[in-house]
């Protein structure tokens, strides 16, 4: 299957799922999330979910993350150069939706990204080598490349990894990890 077939078949099952459904998948993945050996480090970049895509629901990780008193970092795209700004979660941070219906914070204390140590990784599909596959536009290839090579990459799937390998392009960042409802693919 290419990309484009792959993101249709992905977005189509996605939809297939109501609420309830999504919630309970969400905070199975969250409680996977615990099991790894990722909590000694600082900073935790987060993105946050797009209900109307039905995207996993990180207000649990959200939670982990502030009962464990990291620093969460989440970011704003900018869709002219496909780039991101992040920004530090506080409790005066003022989340907005953007026209694509992206909540994201509407200025905030600044992380470079070389600040980060662990990035939860938002897909819609991935393969059993860790090569994903996003909306397409680019934006987490490009952020990616730009945290230091110790990064932590985690993503974060509602569904089991595609059998069939896919092919990667020359800048598509592969994961370290992909937490499932069920388990985690480790690359």
């Amino acid at each position: 299957m290419t990309k484009s077939e792959l993101r249709k078949k992905y977005k189509a099952l996605r939809k297939a799922l109501n609420f309830d459904q999504i919630e309970d998948l969400s905070l199975a993945i969250s409680n996977q999330i615990l099991r790894l050996n990722i909590w000694d480090k600082s900073f935790y970049h987060i993105f946050l979910s797009i209900e109307e895509q039905k995207e996993i629901n990180t207000e649990y990780i959200l939670n982990i993350l502030a009962g464990k008193d990291k620093n969460i970092v989440v970011s704003k795209s900018n869709f002219e150069d496909t780039s991101m700004t992040h920004f530090l979660l506080t409790d005066s941070t003022k989340i907005k939706k953007n026209h694509y219906n992206i909540p994201e914070p509407i200025d905030g204390i600044e992380i470079q990204s070389s600040q980060i140590d662990v990035v939860f990784v938002p897909l819609l599909a991935f393969d059993k080598k860790g090569n994903r596959i996003g909306y397409g536009k680019g934006f987490y290839d490009r952020f990616l490349s730009e945290c230091k090579p110790k990064t932590i990459k985690i993503g974060l799937s509602l569904f089991e990894a595609e059998k069939e390998a896919f092919e990667a392009e020359n800048n598509d960042i592969k994961l370290d990890f992909c937490v499932i409802p069920n388990g985690t693919y480790r690359f």
